[in-house]
């Protein structure tokens, strides 16, 4: 018996033509579940496993965007709860240990700690107390930028980012966020230490734009839009003096941590002088280091010249020191006693080295950043200009630390406490100008040696 013929497979080119559309139309419907073939909508497979639709942008699946206004209320509130908690638990400690053992007076002066922590100053029987907490105007300049951040991304301002948009969501948060300081000085009444609702109001309304306005611009992108635009050399001076500006603060930090150690044992005996048990003397500590960013700002202004107050007809500088009695504060335990002399007269030094450690790191960074787009190293004139900016900008970055450290704690001889903010400035400019020109210039120097 003949073995059977396998028919020849044929070929591809004699295969009828078969349109890639239609087939593949015609496997979709063969996949595709009918109405009689058992299946579930939405099920594939034997073995009936539920198949889950992506969802498409912009569809249903998308959250929905939330209202400014309740976006803005909300964020508000929640930095000004995380703002208040602090000073209320800190300052309701202080009066518990003395023996005011009231709730509600606790958490009055717990509002009056708050609004003074924003500039807002208060009126008490010894006079206008307007001195306020650096470390609690950073918690909530910090927790107002997160809320233009939050407040940004509930209402899509990356969508479509603008200035106009960003300035919207930060106006939003700072009205919010004034409305909250009218009610805190309404509820403040009129007795004990009181505020003005007008004056609260608006500074709460400044403070809080100002500081959603920076989070709402980064978060939608026009930050990064406006720093593009701007020219580099100005790009880079300002990071320059802002730098330099961080370095001479940090070393006033030191410089103020220094002297409270020397004088521990002084800042000790005030401590105990209040007789308040473990709880009260924690709560004063805790009020101390809520100064402390002002006693760094005022050491800055020691080693720049200037030099501050701590009274009318005070002054504290590197070349002079005279000063009355003072309150016990621990915070002041570490004044000098006199002007320095020998080689203490070397911390003068400190500011210039700041504006050359800045002017070394400008160098450095425009230098790097040249060698790895494989571009020759930035020109004199470049360089230079960068380190000329630098100096304006640090100027006013103290200017404006040593404006808000200062303020009155009371009437009579304490009605002026705190830096001359222009002289700040004026010496912070031409200190950090001398500084980042020499750090700058040697680097490019050596680099091109």
């Amino acid at each position: 018996m003949p073995p059977p013929t396998v028919p020849d497979r044929p070929r591809r080119s004699e295969t009828a033509p078969v349109a890639p559309a239609a087939s593949a139309g015609a496997a979709r419907s063969a996949r595709r579940p009918g109405p009689g073939d058992g299946r579930e909508p939405g099920r594939s497979g034997p073995a009936g496993e539920r198949r889950v639709p992506r969802p498409r942008r912009g569809g249903a699946g998308r959250p929905g965007r939330a209202p400014l206004a309740v976006a803005a209320a909300v964020a508000a509130g929640w930095a000004a709860l995380i703002g208040y908690l602090p000073v209320a638990v800190v300052l309701g400690a202080a009066r518990f240990a003395e023996g005011s053992g009231e709730v509600v007076g606790a958490a009055r002066l717990g509002l009056a700690g708050w609004l003074l922590g924003h500039g807002v100053p208060l009126h008490t029987d010894a006079g206008p107390f307007g001195l306020p907490p650096l470390a609690l105007a950073m918690l909530a300049a910090w927790r107002l930028n997160r809320a233009g951040v939050h407040v940004s991304r509930a209402v899509r301002v990356r969508e479509r980012p603008t200035a106009g948009r960003a300035l919207a969501v930060a106006v939003a948060v700072g009205v919010g966020y004034g409305v909250l300081g009218v009610l805190a000085a309404l509820l403040l009444g009129r007795t004990g230490p009181t505020a003005d609702p007008v004056r609260a109001g608006l500074t709460l309304t400044g403070f809080g734009t100002l500081a959603a306005l920076f989070g709402a611009a980064r978060a939608s992108g026009v930050l990064v839009a406006v720093a593009r635009r701007t020219p580099l050399v100005f790009r880079d001076g300002l990071r320059t003096g802002v730098v330099a500006a961080l370095l001479l603060l940090g070393a006033g930090a030191g410089a103020a941590g220094l002297a409270v150690a020397t004088g521990g044992g002084e800042a000790g005996d005030m401590i105990g002088a209040y007789r308040t048990g473990v709880l009260g003397q924690a709560g004063i500590t805790l009020i101390s280091l809520g100064y402390a960013p002002n006693a760094a700002v005022w050491a800055a202004s020691y080693l720049l010249g200037p030099g501050f107050a701590v009274g009318t007809d005070t002054v504290v500088r590197t070349s002079e020191v005279s000063i009355g009695a003072l309150p016990a504060v621990p915070l002041l335990a570490g004044l000098p006693q006199g002007p320095l002399g020998g080689v203490g007269g070397a911390v003068l030094a400190v500011p210039v080295l700041a504006g050359m450690a800045a002017g070394w790191l400008l160098a450095r960074r425009r230098t790097r950043s040249a060698a790895e787009r494989n571009a020759p190293p930035p020109g004199w004139a470049a360089l230079l200009g960068a380190a000329a900016v630098g100096g304006p900008v640090a100027g006013v970055v103290l200017g404006a630390a040593a404006l808000l450290s200062g303020g009155p704690l009371g009437g009579g001889r304490l009605a002026e406490v705190g830096p001359a903010y222009w002289q700040v400035a004026a010496g912070a400019t031409v200190v950090v100008l001398v500084g980042t020109l020499i750090g700058a210039a040697a680097t490019r120097a050596v680099a091109r040696g």
